[in-house]
């Protein structure tokens, strides 16, 4: 392993062979020994891995580099992980982000959810299994293969590319987060069908979560495609049933 490097206050760990292939991951957590296994650990699964201590080092970092995703700890001193997760997406961020706490109350990982991140996992936790669910995103989020001859979804004056996982509107590119493509992506490969709470959360890899969740990624994505939220006209609640996406004009 190459030794870790300190560059603008960050620690850079970078695998020297296919760097320019390899997921980037940073990680942002106050303590200083999780930061140094999960670094070493990501690291020798292939990652090259970036570090923070504090928001403002992880907001430092991504003013010169953009991760593939985000590893962060919610309780940090100073700005939180879920106000950054927030201002993340409010400043049209789309890496996946994972938080990392311990608080891990189904109540806790909601307001995560809420917060704009794609994933929750509770301390202590196995390094393997963020390990899995980092390289879940990672898949989630990229385009899905050109065989698949999905057709485009238009909602309104949107449309979505189920395969280059993008939503447009007049006004070009609209962002969104991993979760919330990865939402679209799974209603939109069978347009007015029917999916229930259980079968989207098994897709989206939240069924340890619970169903609760989907339902938080649907009303996020709600405000990125209807006109009014409130009243969707494309994105509907079939009571008893789960959730149907009914494409249109």
């Amino acid at each position: 392993m190459q030794q870790a490097k300190k560059e603008g206050g960050m620690e850079h760990e970078r695998e020297s062979v296919e760097e320019d292939v390899a997921p980037h991951v940073i990680v942002v957590d106050d303590d200083p020994r999780l930061r140094r296994l999960l670094q070493r650990y990501l690291f020798e699964h292939g990652f090259r891995v970036s570090v923070a201590a504090s928001a403002a080092e992880a907001r430092q970092t991504l003013e010169g580099i953009q991760p593939d995703a985000m590893v962060l700890d919610v309780t940090m001193p100073g700005e939180n992980g879920l106000e950054l997760t927030r201002a993340l997406r409010d400043e049209g961020q789309e890496l996946p982000i994972l938080l990392l706490t311990a608080r891990g109350e189904p109540a806790d990982r909601i307001t995560g959810l809420e917060a704009g991140a794609d994933d929750y996992l509770g301390k202590p936790f196995e390094p393997r299994e963020l390990l899995l669910r980092l390289k879940a995103h990672l898949r989630r989020h990229q385009p899905a293969p050109a065989t698949d001859n999905l057709r485009i979804v238009r909602l309104g004056d949107k449309e979505f590319d189920p395969v280059r996982l993008i939503l447009s509107g007049p006004n070009g590119t609209i962002h969104l987060t991993g979760g919330e493509a990865a939402l679209l992506s799974v209603l939109a490969r069978r347009p007015n069908d029917v999916f229930s709470r259980e079968e989207i959360a098994k897709a989206l890899d939240m069924a340890e979560i619970g169903e609760r969740a989907v339902d938080v990624q649907v009303t996020r994505l709600r405000r990125r495609i209807e006109p009014d939220p409130k009243e969707p006209r494309y994105l509907h609640t079939i009571r008893g049933r789960g959730y149907v996406l009914k494409p249109g004009l």
